[in-house]
């Protein structure tokens, strides 16, 4: 599982690499496949290329013009409008079409929060997470999500009433639990790892494993720059924030 591509090649490319080492059968983009970095129409091919199970992020929408970019600070509506101007009229296309949920057997995925997806929540604490557990459909037990770039796993027993957040990477999943995993961010990380995160999920073993694979930040700062993109978003990538 893939989320917060952001525009960013090179963090792809590492992932896929690594995952290429892994038995996956099917993969899952969980939105925000361009924005902020400097190769949107690669990346969109990468991912059209590799699977068909994605949804769609606020940043796609905010580079379609889909979203009103007027929340998003300056350097976010920069790289949105910039974005804007790069993508090809079949991505323009492609991101238009994207849902905002999909539903994959037992498994629930959006980009944001499942409750009110179109609305961008960043989950971020148990109290939200309790929400976002209401919402979720009654039959499924896992929810999958990113938008926070920062990964984690919220669980909540089906005898009790409240959320909590557990601090593993790994974790094997029980029966009389609901959980919302945050798989991070391939291109912006922001929990002070710059390393791309990305989420793997052994169905038959029922574990979820959230891992990290370094990359080639240094192109990836060449080519935003090179774009003349704010600079910020280049130096971030080198500290994970």
């Amino acid at each position: 599982m893939l989320s917060d591509i952001h525009g960013n090649l090179e963090a792809l490319d590492a992932v896929l690499e690594a995952l290429a080492d892994e038995p996956i059968d099917r993969y899952l983009c969980l939105g925000d496949i361009v924005g902020y970095g400097a190769s949107p129409n690669a990346c969109l091919d990468r991912v059209t290329g590799l699977t068909t199970d994605v949804i769609a992020g606020n940043h796609d929408h905010a580079a379609i013009g889909k979203l009103d970019i007027a929340t998003f600070n300056q350097f976010a509506a920069d790289a949105a409008l910039w974005t804007r101007r790069q993508l090809t009229p079949e991505g323009r296309r492609y991101l238009a079409e994207l849902p905002y949920t999909r539903q994959i057997d037992d498994l629930y995925a959006v980009h944001a929060s499942p409750a009110k997806p179109e609305d961008w929540t960043y989950l971020t604490s148990p109290w939200l997470a309790d929400e976002a557990f209401d919402a979720m459909p009654g039959d499924i037990a896992l929810c999958v999500l990113g938008h926070t770039h920062t990964p984690g796993i919220f669980e909540i027993r089906t005898a009790q009433d409240r959320s909590r957040q557990i601090p593993a990477a790994t974790l094997g999943l029980e029966s009389e639990c609901r959980y919302i995993v945050n798989v991070g961010s391939v291109g912006q990380p922001r929990d002070g790892d710059p390393r791309a995160a990305y989420c793997v999920y052994d169905t038959g073993e029922r574990r979820i494993e959230i891992k990290r694979v370094s990359y080639d930040v240094e192109t990836a700062q060449r080519k935003i720059r090179a774009a003349g993109l704010p600079d910020m978003l280049a130096e971030r990538l080198a500290h994970g924030r």
